[in-house]
């Protein structure tokens, strides 16, 4: 029998279904099966679930159950957020940090868009961002947790800078909007997602990130925001997104998003303290180790550098110790090249490619710390050429 410890430290790509979630979901494959859009008493019966889901999220948002559309995941919702503003403003521009996910990247590539720079730390330029908003700039995308390095976003100061865009354009008699979309799909299990605290527009969660099915997404559309649908059919989801509607998906997106509420203040301490724990004992291991995205980084991804390694290989050698962790995002992790992230952040190619992702969750213990630095002490005492 194999007796090997494993530690799973990727939960920024994805994360196991919480028990509690499954159960809530399970009825909706099999007994309550039906269409929520039939008329019948059974179908009225899906309706119910589906729209009781939709108010549950709204409640953990502070938003209108109106307000909240379900998708197949955060890059549906991403794609939904961008291409349906740009969509019904043909000549204006979109700004995206230069960071974002490739969900909002790519799809912003198809309309006049540019890049907003970040610092070292990943962190946006505020002073530089206003200067690349112009009077034709009408959808501003940043991620509030950057997915590889952590790194948190001034939204709030982002948001404020819009409403004085807003003001200035009155003056000017300029009748173009500008909205802001914030892609918060790491950041529910860790940070309040109150979208009028927050000042936000549009804003992506991705279940998948919180314990909840994969597939499965919500893009928040504040009241009065029009978009162009990316999915044409039978009008569901208030025309936004066409398609017989998910119902166990969205049952269960709702109730890991609203378990993640309220266990978001131990996580935080408790994921902060092992995070702390881990980079300490790794700093303290060589000088050769960075670790990278600044202090305002959510808790439960660590990022580092360790000069001198092959990433991959010494992701795999982890791997076969029992140590799962990533060489950056998931979703892009089939190219060979450097993450854009990296580079927006400083990092030269050798530096990129010699950089892990560790992210930790509810799952994570003392005990797995500890076994991931000795683990980590052990493989580079084997390579000593990078001290």
């Amino acid at each position: 029998m194999n007796n090997q410890k494993y530690v799973y430290c990727d939960y920024a790509a994805a994360t196991p279904m919480d028990q509690e979630v499954f159960m809530a979901m399970e009825p909706y494959f099999s007994d309550n099966f039906y269409n929520p859009s039939a008329i019948y008493l059974a179908g009225k019966s899906a309706r119910k679930a589906l729209e009781n889901a939709r108010s549950v999220v709204a409640r953990q948002l502070g938003s209108r159950p109106s307000e909240i559309i379900f998708t197949a995941g955060g890059s549906e919702a991403n794609n939904l957020a961008i291409r349906g503003v740009m969509n019904l403003h043909r000549g204006a521009n979109c700004v995206v940090s230069a960071i974002e996910h490739d969900s909002v990247i790519k799809p912003a590539q198809h309309y006049r868009s540019k890049l907003a720079k970040v610092n070292k730390d990943g962190q946006i330029d505020l002073a530089r961002l206003i200067n690349t908003i112009s009077d034709k700039t009408v959808l501003l995308s940043v991620m509030l947790v950057n997915n590889e390095l952590g790194s948190l976003q001034p939204i709030r100061e982002i948001a404020k800078i819009l409403q004085s865009v807003r003001v200035v354009r009155r003056k000017k008699a300029i009748d173009l909007p500008i909205y802001l979309h914030v892609d918060a799909c790491q950041a529910p299990a860790y940070f309040d997602l109150s979208v009028h605290k927050l000042g936000v527009d549009l804003l992506t969660i991705n279940s998948g990130k919180i314990y909840g099915p994969k597939q499965a997404g919500v893009l928040y559309v504040r009241a009065g925001i029009q978009l162009d649908p990316i999915v044409y059919g039978g009008g569901q989801e208030f025309g936004f997104r066409s398609g017989t509607e998910n119902v166990a998906s969205a049952v269960g997106l709702a109730r890991a998003l609203e378990l993640a509420t309220l266990k978001r203040q131990v996580e935080v301490e408790r994921i902060s303290q092992l995070r702390h724990r881990f980079e300490t004992g790794l700093k303290n291991l060589s000088d050769e180790i960075m670790i990278n995205g600044g202090k305002k980084r959510a808790p439960h991804i660590s990022h580092i550098t360790i000069n001198g390694i092959d990433n991959e290989r010494f992701m795999m050698e982890l791997d076969e110790r029992g140590v799962q962790c990533a060489v950056g995002s998931a979703c892009s992790a089939s190219s060979d090249e450097p993450s854009h992230v990296l580079k927006a952040v400083g990092l030269s190619d050798q530096q990129a490619r010699s950089s892990l992702r560790f992210s930790f969750g509810q799952q994570t213990t003392l005990q797995d710390i500890d076994f991931v630095f000795e683990q980590i002490q052990s493989i580079l005492k084997n390579h000593k050429s990078i001290y």
